[in-house]
């Protein structure tokens, strides 16, 4: 028997339950992992309140990132043996695979040795804000050393990832956020400048950045009516990539910008890398070289104990949090 976390309606943290349950010997291509730190992240929540791209088949399991021991392995796995130091990249859907629980079955493509310098909290904390950055900057973007990425919510975990990723390459980091309260925090994570963007012209301050060029790509998990000044912001060429909808609004889009300097907008889900393996195989090799060699750290805001599980995602949904959001077991 095992302790894992579910949730039997959609609603607010509340509905997080723990429940004893059977957990199987992993099948074909499954490592078991006995979990010992967990990562909380955005898609969490919005899964267990209904506003996911998927709709939970009840009770739900839910948990895409996790560090642990291999407990077992099912046929067909190779390159992994009990007692490996192990995370999981969100490489499934919460349909086939959820990780909230002391011991779980996870696909072997998605789980990956981390650097030994990682404690499991670190790498729990790792792969999803680090994965879904590179994806953005790196393998879809090109971001080249020299050129601004602008990072909205740059608070977050992923904008700290990016933050890190942009400066492992040379780029320049500017970090997006609604006010000043953040400014230091974000200059000590990396930020090569930080705009308060209802304090300040977020334009004018960009444009003065990159000396009237614009910025060569926005990475942004918010969308609403601000996006039409982060496009603003743009350079000739420039690419914008949502990657989120924490306002779901939509986004207007000035046709003479778009026209005039031959700007790119691009939807961006983290799965167009994990469910590609020459892809995901690319992510893994380039964070795993950033860990070692210390270019990228994963961020720690808090910790909480499983049992804590309901005040994590509420702490979550305040949106005070800079850094990752980890449960440790």
């Amino acid at each position: 028997m095992s302790r894992v976390i579910r949730f039997h309606r959609t609603g607010g943290p509340e509905v997080l339950q723990i429940d004893e349950v059977d957990v199987p010997a992993p099948g074909p291509n499954e490592v078991q992992i006995r979990v010992k730190a967990l990562g909380i992240n955005r898609a969490e929540v919005m899964y267990r309140t209904g506003q996911y791209v998927i709709e939970p088949n009840f009770p739900a399991m839910l948990g895409y990132e996790a560090a642990g021991t291999v407990s077992a392995i099912g046929s067909d796995v190779v390159g992994f043996a009990p007692g490996d130091a192990v995370s999981v990249v969100p490489a499934f859907s919460f349909a086939e695979y959820g990780l909230y629980g002391e011991l779980v079955n996870a696909p072997a493509h998605a789980v990956v040795k981390h650097p030994e310098a990682l404690s499991f909290v670190e790498a729990a904390a790792a792969w999803m804000k680090f994965v879904t950055a590179y994806g953005a900057l790196i393998e879809l973007g090109g971001l080249q050393a020299g050129e601004a990425v602008l990072i909205r919510a740059a608070s977050s975990s992923v904008g700290l990832a990016a933050i890190q990723i942009a400066n492992m390459v040379g780029a320049i980091p500017v970090a997006l956020t609604r006010t000043s309260d953040k400014r230091e925090a974000l200059i000590q994570a990396g930020a090569a400048a930080v705009i308060a963007t209802q304090e300040q012209d977020m334009v004018a301050e960009i444009m003065a950045i990159t000396h009237g060029q614009g910025a060569r790509m926005a990475f942004d998990p918010v969308g609403g009516p601000d996006v039409a000044l982060v496009l603003k912001a743009l350079s000739m060429h420039g690419i914008f990539f949502q990657y989120g909808a924490l306002d779901s609004r939509d986004i207007p889009v000035s046709v003479m910008d778009l026209l005039g300097k031959h700007l790119t907008l691009r939807g961006y889900q983290l799965f167009e890398i994990t469910q590609n393996q020459e892809k995901l195989e690319r992510a893994k090799h380039f964070i795993n070289e950033g860990l070692a060699g210390g270019q990228l750290r994963p961020v720690i805001d808090r910790t909480f104990g499983f049992d804590e599980m309901a005040e994590a995602h509420r702490y979550m949904e305040s949106n005070a949090q800079v850094g990752k959001i980890v449960v440790a077991l």
